[in-house]
């Protein structure tokens, strides 16, 4: 064990631990148990353990092992005590009790990982799309239902009832802890792979907070892209890979030292990964041959083009305004729409592209999405409409809630009032 000569040093370890190993330790433990909401009492009994009893004896040299045992037997107590109300609970801590269900081995290169596992029970097509997405990123990722719930657009309440419910028929349903059969996985695959970017994304633009990214969930999601395609060698399982490797990429570039906003345009091309670049570019050749193309190797092939080019001018907008054409058919969404509308721009000039967006945005669609009132901002704003860039920044701002890009859009206004 690894000893600590002060509180705040075991409580600064213990915290730095719970960051990196808190939702792993959850996983295993729903494992075990075999219950999502027992196993979240067992992982803040094992930290309380912790911190009760490491002061002392110092920390493991595993501390996940210690963590999931320790979660483990508080577990088997709590219900051992609650079985005078409910003798289930007995004949269940005594089951556990007797090691039917054995703590599995750390070994982090197994394939049936078992943040895995509970990725596939998440996305259980007994439960709604919109279900399987917030308990992913709730159970397996640790996202608050205030985060989750700023990325649906909906109310933290409303979360909470969906990730509720959808707890509920896991249990009342039976719905196993376990990567499914192999017959079954294809069938799976795209709820899973549509979770996967969810998270990558809110690592990639965190929806809301005081930072731009949160590279920890977008290390996890890209993690978890390359088990699955290790369990599951299909194209879109390698678009998606490609696509995530070839955004974080990136990263290094689309902050400053401080932490502000940096648009691609105006990016550092030569701080972009090169190494995350080949690796996602080899993905996408495997990925592109494939009878059926999907919308994540296509989306792949957007940002391989953006990677390929030495600076925004240097682009091949027909390219990529081509390549949204044929996402747009086979996945068609507003969004979608928007990103043309800015690549249209990009080729064709800010009319272009500010005639397109004002379609989406009179249909109602975006309404509430503050990059679309951005986008449309900054083509109104190289046209020289002064006053209807002010008006669509100020709704961007409204509608914002990160740090970083609230404050981008406050110096953009302030630009605008000293013209």
């Amino acid at each position: 064990m690894a000893m600590y000569g002060t509180l705040e040093q075991v409580r600064s370890a213990v915290g730095q631990i719970y960051q990196a190993e808190s939702r792993r330790v959850f996983a295993t433990l729903v494992r075990l148990l075999g219950d999502f909401d027992l196993a979240e009492e067992a992982l803040h009994d094992a930290f309380a353990a912790a911190m009760k009893q490491w002061p002392d004896q110092g920390v493991p040299a595993n501390p996940r092992a210690w963590l999931v045992s320790a979660g483990r037997f508080k577990a088997i107590d709590a219900m051992r005590r609650r079985a005078r109300f409910d003798a289930s609970l007995g004949r269940l801590a005594e089951r556990l009790n007797d090691g039917q269900r054995p703590t599995p081995d750390s070994d982090e290169d197994a394939v049936e990982d078992d943040r895995l596992r509970l990725i596939f029970t998440c996305c259980h097509p007994a439960l709604s799309m919109e279900a399987q997405t917030a308990l992913t990123l709730r159970e397996v990722c640790g996202l608050t239902t205030e985060e989750i719930a700023s990325a649906f657009l909906t109310s933290p309440a409303t979360l909470a009832q969906r990730i509720v419910r959808a707890k509920a028929k896991i249990r009342d349903a039976g719905i196993p802890y376990q990567v499914p059969a192999r017959d079954d996985l294809p069938d799976r695959l795209d709820a899973v792979l549509r979770v996967i970017y969810l998270v990558f994304n809110e690592g990639y633009a965190a929806s809301s907070g005081a930072t731009l990214t949160r590279a920890d969930l977008s290390a996890e999601a890209i993690r978890l892209g390359r088990l699955l395609t290790v369990l599951l060698p299909e194209p879109e399982a390698w678009g998606l890979l490609a696509l995530m490797l070839l955004h974080e990429s990136r990263r290094p570039a689309r902050s400053t030292p401080d932490g502000e906003l940096i648009l691609l345009d105006d990016q550092d091309r030569s701080l972009w990964d090169r190494s995350l670049i080949a690796e996602g570019q080899v993905l996408l050749q495997r990925a592109l041959p494939a009878p059926t193309v999907g919308p994540y190797a296509i989306q792949a092939a957007i940002a391989a083009v953006h990677a390929d080019s030495p600076s925004s001018d240097a682009t091949d907008w027909n390219q990529i305004v081509a390549l949204y054409g044929v996402l747009l058919r086979m996945a068609p969404s507003p969004v979608i729409e928007l990103n043309r509308a800015v690549a249209v721009a990009m080729r064709d000039g800010p009319e272009s592209g500010l005639e397109l967006i004002d379609d989406v945005l009179a249909r109602g669609d975006l309404a509430d999405y503050h990059l679309a009132h951005s986008a449309k901002a900054e083509f109104c704003r190289r046209l020289g409409r002064i006053q209807a860039a002010r008006e669509a920044y100020e709704r961007a701002l409204i509608l914002a809630r990160q740090g970083p890009e609230r404050r981008f859009l406050k110096r953009r206004l302030a630009e605008l009032a000293a013209k």
